[in-house]
């Protein structure tokens, strides 16, 4: 250890570079959100029932078989009906908990007329995403009514992996400019960075990460031997020094080299399987309760906003479990950043940046429930514990 150095001491100060006023504002966010969350499912479920109570989706398929057409015409026709449907009626919560509520605390920047084209935007892009997934998913259940959930859960990890391939090379500069990252220090570092760890270095990219969100981030995304590391022009507005970037873009990299995506792809293929498994046990009980009249069962497409009802009930239910997952996702993150890159106060700088948007010191109850990134102060501690644990060579380690 350091002589002389407190780790605590040191995670305190850091801390403390915030004012009270901004630890409160920020836990009143970050408090909020949580029941932001609860509400979040409580809206999703209202608007599949009333969607549900109106019967259009069955008069849809009804409609639609009545002209004796493939079975899939029927899902086509009511995944589109659904997907849009739902998605207009949200759009006064989606205005308030995506726009509004971070306007009001200033982490967001961006007119209303803007927020909303992009959100329609993404809405078409989802009906696309939501017509790919549940033809397919209803072609399952067809071809196997008693297992369709096994084979479902094991072919969404494959639907995962390509669009989260399809999102980063065609979706994202959709809705943001991505630039070569211009020539000078911070280039010519993170190039350093990626050709050490071995991270693709030709794809140095800086995005206008602002024109959506004030928030401090970076990412380093691909797989295979293909990716980029992207970072919000905000790190260089909040100025962001050399540390710090190599902290954060350290975390990143640990992203890729740690095959974290593909870990993330298995996880959340499990989940869905034990998801669907339920559903398929459930849908009956459901759709009584639901009132959803004319739905001949789960291979019927109209019975779509019950399967949605069902998976908003699962995923609140399964958030702890999610959220344990990503905060170890983010714990191995970190830890790769300070052992390649050893910038434990680089990295502890740019976290307190984060402070604003998530409240630094969470009751362990609350952490495990609504976080899925470790809190602030739980990541500044481990990198002031590594620090006093791997001096750098030089000058004497001192307190920030």
């Amino acid at each position: 250890m350091a002589q002389g150095f407190d780790p605590v001491a040191a995670t305190a100060t850091y801390l403390a570079t915030l004012s009270p006023a901004a630890h409160a504002k920020a836990t009143a966010y970050t408090q909020g959100g949580h029941w932001v969350l609860l509400w979040g499912a409580l809206v999703s479920i209202l608007v599949s029932w009333i969607v549900i109570r109106t019967g259009v989706l069955v008069r849809i398929r009804g409609g639609v078989e009545a002209k004796k057409a493939r079975p899939w015409l029927a899902v086509a026709a009511v995944v589109v009906a659904d997907s849009i449907l739902e998605g207009l009626i949200a759009i006064p919560w989606d205005s308030y908990s995506n726009w509004w509520r971070e306007k009001s605390y200033g982490l967001t920047s961006r007119a209303f007329t803007g927020w909303l084209v992009e959100h329609l935007q993404k809405m078409a892009i989802g009906v696309i995403a939501a017509l790919i997934i549940f033809s397919l998913l209803y072609l399952l259940v067809r071809r196997f009514p008693k297992t369709w959930w096994l084979w479902a859960g094991v072919g969404m990890g494959f639907v995962s992996l390509i669009f989260f391939i399809i999102g980063i090379f065609l979706i994202e500069p959709l809705f943001n400019s991505y630039k070569v990252a211009p020539p000078g220090a911070v280039r010519e570092e993170v190039v350093a960075m990626a050709k050490q760890v071995g991270v693709p270095s030709d794809k140095i990219l800086i995005y206008d990460g602002s024109k959506q969100s004030n928030r401090y981030t970076a990412n380093a995304g691909g797989l295979f031997g293909f990716g980029r590391v992207a970072m919000s022009d905000v790190m260089f507005k909040k100025d962001a020094d050399i540390a710090e970037v190599r902290g954060v873009v350290g975390h990143e990299m640990g992203h890729y080299v740690r095959k974290h995506v593909l870990i993330g792809v298995i996880e959340a293929a499990l989940m869905t399987l034990v998801g669907l498994f339920l559903v398929d046990r459930l849908f009956p009980a459901a759709t009584r309760m639901l009132g959803a009249k004319g739905v001949t069962g789960i291979a019927d497409p109209a019975g779509l906003p019950v399967i949605s009802v069902l998976f908003a009930i699962l995923g609140l239910l399964a958030t702890p479990l999610s959220n344990t997952f990503s905060r170890w996702v983010e714990s191995d993150a970190d830890h790769f950043s300070v052992v390649h890159f050893n910038e434990p106060d680089g990295l502890a700088k740019a976290l307190v940046k984060t402070i604003e948007y998530r409240a630094d010191s969470p009751s362990q109850l609350e952490e495990f429930i609504f976080y899925d990134h470790p809190s602030v102060r739980a990541r500044v501690q481990a990198m002031m514990d590594w620090k006093a644990a791997h001096p750098k060579p030089g000058p004497a380690s001192v307190q920030p």
